[in-house]
């Protein structure tokens, strides 16, 4: 009697191969003196991510960031950010806050705002070297701010602002970015080009965390997106922004459809009804 061949088998992969994520979080409460941000909130994020997280105003999305990157305790649960306690490898981490506490009337160039995202690896006691003035141009050279070196950092217009404290984190070489609204108030050019070094960075295996308010930008150039209302609502693949359902969910019913493709958010406050404008609210049949 002949034995049967061995059957093919198909190993599960060695998780101790797999990339650490990113970022995890597990159930995680955090808020403002006796005021909820965020509740209960579960959720990883892979390594080489470019992640968007979206939500109405004052859903926690800033303090998401915040919490990440060390700068508030949670009330409860548990943080771990490239896994470790948040802050403890700050190094290797670039907050970038939606608004920058700046003196635009202080004698500061561009070129002295970039190289300070270098200043954690310098210590205490060390002036820059070759490297560091590498560094710097060479992130100057990916935001197209060579030429404003010697700028002073008031002088510049707002997108041009941007690009420069996106210098300022690419200069340090961080693993993970958190970054409040880094595409809001900018012109479609200058969103684009940042779109596409965001995309670029995370291409070469680095996390990008990016809150953000457009919707379409979410849609078109991430990978993935986070959406929250002080809980996170859905995290997936970026093409969740296209279900007016979970825009409802997320937004609180505040969404119109026109003409059954283009969504838009309406106003809290207003509940206007326009020809051609349909309210898609929790019990809202969706539509064929």
């Amino acid at each position: 009697m002949t034995a049967a061949p061995p059957t093919a088998t198909h190993p599960e992969p060695d998780a101790a191969r797999l990339p650490a994520p990113a970022i995890r979080l597990s159930g995680v409460t955090a808020g403002y003196g006796e005021r909820v941000a965020l509740e209960a909130v579960d959720m990883e994020v892979a390594t080489g991510s470019l992640l968007a997280v979206v939500g109405p105003n004052g859903a926690g999305k800033s303090t998401l960031l915040k919490v990440m990157a060390g700068l508030l305790q949670p009330w409860r649960g548990e943080v771990e950010t490239l896994g470790a306690r948040p802050g403890r490898l700050a190094k290797r981490v670039a907050y970038v806050p939606q608004a920058e506490a700046v003196d635009w009337d202080f004698p500061v160039t561009v070129g002295d705002v970039v190289m300070m995202g270098r200043y954690p690896a310098l210590g205490r006691f060390r002036r820059p070297g070759p490297a560091d003035l590498r560094a710097v141009h060479d992130a100057l050279g990916q935001v197209d701010m060579v030429e404003h070196r010697g700028t002073q950092i008031g002088r510049l217009s707002g997108g041009q602002r941007r690009r420069v404290f996106l210098a300022r984190a690419l200069a340090a070489e961080p693993e993970l970015f958190l970054m409040d609204e880094p595409v809001t108030a900018i012109d479609a050019t200058t969103q684009e080009e940042l779109m596409d070094l965001l995309e670029t960075v995370a291409s070469g295996g680095r996390t990008v965390i990016a809150t953000t308010h457009d919707l379409a930008c979410a849609a078109a150039r991430f990978q993935t997106v986070l959406a929250v209302n002080r809980r996170v609502i859905a995290h997936g693949p970026a093409s969740l922004i296209l279900d007016p359902r979970l825009l409802a969910e997320t937004y609180g019913g505040h969404l119109l459809t026109l003409g059954g493709q283009t969504v838009v958010l309406d106003d809290a406050h207003h509940h206007e009804e326009r020809p051609g404008q349909v309210h898609y609210h929790e019990e809202a049949p969706r539509r064929r």
